[in-house]
């Protein structure tokens, strides 16, 4: 692979986790409304924006009946992994948020050996139970934790990502455009939580809309240049540059709400992304 095409890749993946540091923040200015109500007009957005690049392109509305299946477990997963981290971002610290979401990546191992039937291979088992082990530090589950359940949301939410992501790699292997994916998740993430907003709305102020609308076009940013980085270049080769969003939500945490990480989740921050990096490593010796 050229290397042109690899730092476009890793140019598209450090905006990607810009846009989805702005989308937390902007998420956390709206305000205390419902995790779901905020996700519907994130996934609004994206939808209008993915329906339009579809529209230009002359992409046809439709999937292949052999990816349906893919198709609605990246969504369902998502959706979950979306709820998760939107619960999470208004409950915890923005970094901690952030990194908590960001175990998708190694999620995404486990669930390409469990979905995909891909190999594993025991280094690679042992740094996706490093990082498991370095979340510990951010989640510090004790009784005594007054953040523990959000923390354990969280988690829970890069547990979904990790499925999703593991989706769109096969979808992507199976010849499914990045648009479309983003098309028919974004539609899905909606009619979902649809119900729930007709029954259980919460009104909402003209800044609050307007922030959630940004929400929706960071997110949408964040979505589409996620998407064309990994068209650019693998994965084991710019992955470990996602981590950058963790160094973006802890600039904006400081900087908008005076937020400071503790201790203990300065070491997760320290083992996690340490276990990126030699995953990245790792990957690309063994290419």
């Amino acid at each position: 692979m050229s290397g042109s095409r690899r730092y476009k890749g890793i140019l598209y993946i450090i905006l990607s986790a810009f846009c989805f540091a702005l989308m937390n923040l902007f998420v956390r200015l709206a305000g205390d409304l419902p995790s779901i109500q905020k996700s519907f007009f994130r996934n609004f957005v994206a939808a209008i924006f993915a329906c339009m690049i579809l529209l230009k392109d002359g992409v046809p509305f439709r999937c292949r009946k052999e990816n349906l299946k893919f198709m609605l477990l990246r969504s369902v997963f998502g959706t979950l992994g979306i709820l998760c981290n939107f619960y999470a971002v208004d409950h915890l610290v923005l970094a901690d948020a952030s990194m908590l979401n960001k175990m998708s990546p190694f999620f995404a191992v486990l669930f390409s050996f469990l979905i995909l039937k891909e190999q594993v291979k025991v280094p690679q088992a042992l740094m996706v139970a490093g990082a498991f082990a370095g979340s510990m530090f951010v989640v510090k589950p004790t009784l005594t934790n007054m953040d523990l359940v959000p923390s354990m949301i969280g988690l829970l939410g890069g547990i979904g990502a990790g499925a999703a992501y593991t989706m769109v790699r096969k979808l992507g292997e199976n010849g499914e455009k990045g648009p479309f994916i983003v098309f028919f998740f974004s539609t899905f993430s909606c009619l979902f939580t649809l119900p729930w907003l007709i029954f259980d709305y919460h009104p909402m102020s003209l800044s609050q809309t307007a922030t959630l609308l940004m929400a929706g076009i960071a997110a949408a940013g964040g979505q589409f240049s996620i998407t064309a980085a990994y068209c650019h270049a693998p994965a084991r080769e710019i992955s470990v540059y996602d981590y950058s969003q963790i160094i973006f939500s802890a600039g904006l945490g400081f900087v908008i709400f005076g937020q400071v990480p503790d201790a203990f989740s300065w070491v997760g921050y320290g083992i996690i992304c340490t276990m990126a990096v030699l995953m990245f490593l790792y990957n690309i010796r063994n290419q």
